[in-house]
């Protein structure tokens, strides 16, 4: 994998795709799966349309710590495509440097899309940093292998929630 590239991450789900589209963006089922394993996360807001927003707040398990994040959504093509740029935030919604790193990127750009593979879903993720200094580009390289070990967490917890869906 090539450092600059960013995360390349892909997965298939035993889902059909209108589905996997709709846990992804429909915040009755977001909150249910998104983030790390054993952690809540909370939907503030959630206005999946290029320019909308979702606000949420994810919390440990032991509710010692709690993050709050934004994605600003720039493409929805049901069901097939989902970009969005991602930041730490306030409660507000107003971009915050990452708690655990203060070179972490403010944004990171991602693009989602949903391939129909006869009634399975084949799920690619990229993403990487969105103007970033040097500096945050070597701190996002750092931490590419952990951010891809942290997906594929969130990956199984959706796969067990979409085995619950259907």
């Amino acid at each position: 994998m090539n450092a600059r590239q960013g995360l390349l991450l892909k997965r298939e789900f035993n889902a059909p795709r209108e589905l996997v589209f709709k846990v992804w963006t429909d915040p009755a089922h977001f909150g249910s799966w998104w983030g790390p394993k054993g952690f809540s996360l909370e939907v503030a807001k959630m206005d999946v349309r290029p320019g909308g927003m979702f606000l949420g707040c994810q919390k440990s398990p032991d509710g010692q710590h709690a993050m709050w994040g934004k994605f600003v959504y720039r493409e929805v093509q049901a069901p097939e495509k989902l970009v969005w740029v991602q930041s730490f935030s306030d409660e507000e919604g107003n971009t915050v440097r990452a708690p655990f790193n203060p070179n972490w990127p403010l944004e990171i750009l991602n693009m989602l899309t949903l391939e129909d593979n006869e009634g399975k879903t084949l799920l690619t993720l990229q993403g990487g940093p969105l103007n970033a200094s040097a500096e945050e580009q070597d701190a996002f390289d750092a931490m590419a292998p952990m951010v891809a070990q942290g997906f594929e967490g969130t990956f199984e917890e959706l796969a067990n929630y979409l085995a619950n869906r259907q």
